[in-house]
């Protein structure tokens, strides 16, 4: 999903609200419990989009800490302007690069990742753009728990062949496969669609899978 370039979205993150944005991510690497203040277990979206995923999530799962992460500012203020009257304590909002994960969080911190609809980089040699090739998956097994694990939608078939091969080759166990997942609710009933699920999913089959952790 693109989104214009918003004038000023850095400034306007942080003067907004900063119950909910996060300026320095880095600074509560190891100590993101102390900052919701508990032990719950902490689950992360990586490229949140205008937010309503994380933020259905969050209001659902008071007993879960939520993260939401976007690269670019432009995009994590519409996810913000969507809480921002809101009283959510179980979320925070942060501008990270997925790439480098293991700089905001230490070994094991994250109980889950969620990757919703991510760009599918769809020329070969962008292959290692995409946010499940075998380098971020090398992030993500640093940052998640022993039981961690993935949950991945996308409605782009290529990618998710890209994605179960890199899973494999990993080492990373994969369970409900779904090739079809809204002719195949009765097996999800906990799904939560995005903003784009929504949209695209009239027009085709969105799939999606869940990983485990080597």
């Amino acid at each position: 999903m693109r989104l214009r370039k918003v004038k000023n979205a850095k400034e306007r993150l942080m003067v907004n609200d900063n119950k909910y944005f996060i300026e320095d991510a880095t600074k509560y690497k190891g100590k993101w419990h102390e900052l919701f203040n508990n032990d719950n277990p902490i689950h992360i979206e990586i490229g949140c989009g205008k937010g309503r995923f994380i933020e259905t999530l969050s209001e659902l799962n008071k007993g879960i800490n939520y993260i939401a992460i976007e690269k670019f500012d432009s995009v994590l203020l519409r996810a913000l302007e969507k809480v921002i009257d809101k009283d959510i304590p179980n979320l925070k909002l942060a501008c990270l690069d997925a790439s480098i994960l293991d700089t905001y969080f230490s070994f094991g911190e994250v109980d889950r990742i969620y990757l919703n609809f991510s760009d599918p980089w769809p020329k070969s040699h962008h292959a290692k753009r995409r946010l499940t090739h075998e380098n971020f998956l090398k992030v993500y097994d640093k940052v998640l728990s022993k039981d961690g694990e993935i949950f991945f939608k996308t409605d782009n078939r290529h990618l998710f062949e890209f994605s179960l091969e890199s899973f494999n080759s990993y080492g990373f166990k994969m369970s409900h496969i779904s090739l079809d997942l809204h002719n195949d609710l009765e097996k999800y009933p906990d799904n939560i669609e995005t903003e784009f699920e929504e949209k695209w999913s009239k027009l085709g089959p969105i799939y999606r899978v869940e990983v485990k952790r080597k």
